[in-house]
């Protein structure tokens, strides 16, 4: 028997309420520790937070391919261990493993063929990197600037980000400069955030929401027009953005932050001017497929995967993308990361260790 700290959900927000660090409670419970054929053991060693979580906080997620959490039962997401037993052939003691449906918990009993054998050469050693830009986090930026973009180097193509400082937006502003944006331009809530995005990730410019007036902003900093937006944020600040982008422009839809504690449909409704601007303008936010319209999903693009991480790979150990992160130490505070990412209290990917 095994003595484990876990994290459950205790009770939810409601759709219209904001995530506070009660709504998880960490107990202690014992487990055993016996393995069947094909099963391992492992220690927790990182675990993520990311904002499409809120979502799973309610009784309905608004998402067919998110599964809500249920009170009072471990929470799960992101997550990097160590195999400290096994009855897996494939995984022996000792091999660095991770998946994206992880507990909330020090130890867990895990059929192995729910996992993936990590190499840390991959991430120059740094293992957190797994659920950031080598990671999840990483394709998605990768695979929203490369599907949805449609960047032509050498067009004087301006990219917006909004969420900027952010695990997914830290990524895609640099790949949006990588691929030949002449301009990158970032939006985030901190002056502090904007010298980052401008001195460390290579953004031209970035704007704080916060103390900013975007629209006049916008204007001053993209002088040419917005021909792509990767949105994080949804709401007034995507209003802005789009208003201001040129006709055939792209939006790679990524995240809705500033919509997830409203009981609204998931993509949230635009305003009569935003729609009437998207249309008048030829602006793509949809990629159609056969069977109707939907957002970029990254989970859409499986057979990508490999490569794309190969190549955030290299451009992390190359030093060609910088990643930021902010790391939280221990499981007793996975609820209070949890709610400082959402108000955006982290910069780059918020990860918390749980052991070395």
């Amino acid at each position: 028997m095994l003595k484990v700290k876990r994290v459950v959900l205790h009770s939810r927000p409601g759709k219209n309420g904001h995530p506070v660090p009660g709504n998880f409670r960490v107990e202690e419970t014992v487990k055993s520790s016996e393995l069947k054929e094909g099963q391992v053991l492992v220690r927790t060693l990182y675990l993520s937070v990311d904002p499409y979580m809120r979502c799973r906080m309610n009784d309905d997620t608004g998402a067919d391919y998110l599964l809500p959490w249920r009170l009072e039962e471990p929470v799960d997401g992101g997550g990097v261990g160590i195999v400290v037993a096994s009855k897996n052939e494939a995984l022996s003691v000792g091999s660095i493993v991770t998946s994206f449906s992880w507990s909330w918990q020090t130890y867990d009993v895990m059929d192995g063929s729910l996992l993936q054998k990590v190499n840390p050469e991959m991430v120059d050693g740094h293992l957190s990197y797994v659920m950031g830009a080598v990671g999840m986090p990483g394709l998605t930026a990768l695979l929203g600037v490369r599907e949805k973009g449609h960047v032509n180097p050498g067009t004087n193509q301006t990219m917006v980000v909004s969420g900027a400082a952010g695990a997914c937006g830290s990524i895609a502003g640099q790949i949006g400069r990588l691929d030949g944006c002449e301009r990158v331009v970032g939006i985030c809530g901190s002056d502090q955030k904007c010298k980052i995005l401008v001195t460390e990730l290579g953004f031209t410019t970035a704007i704080n929401y916060k103390t900013e007036d975007i629209s006049s902003a916008l204007r001053e900093h993209c002088p040419n027009g917005i021909d792509i937006y990767f949105d994080n944020v949804g709401g007034p600040i995507s209003d802005a953005v789009i208003s201001q982008m040129n006709t055939g422009g792209h939006v790679i839809l990524c995240g809705q932050i500033s919509q997830y504690n409203k009981d609204v449909p998931y993509p949230p409704p635009l305003s009569k001017d935003t729609q009437d601007t998207l249309c008048r303008k030829n602006i793509t936010r949809y990629k159609t497929l056969k069977r109707g319209k939907e957002r970029f999903v990254v989970l859409n693009y499986m057979e990508k995967h490999e490569e794309g991480l190969v190549q955030l790979s290299h451009w992390v150990k190359t030093g060609q993308i910088k990643v930021l992160e902010t790391v939280v130490n221990g499981i007793e505070n996975m609820g209070d990361a949890f709610c400082s990412m959402m108000t955006g209290g982290n910069v780059g990917k918020q990860i918390v260790k749980i052991s070395d």
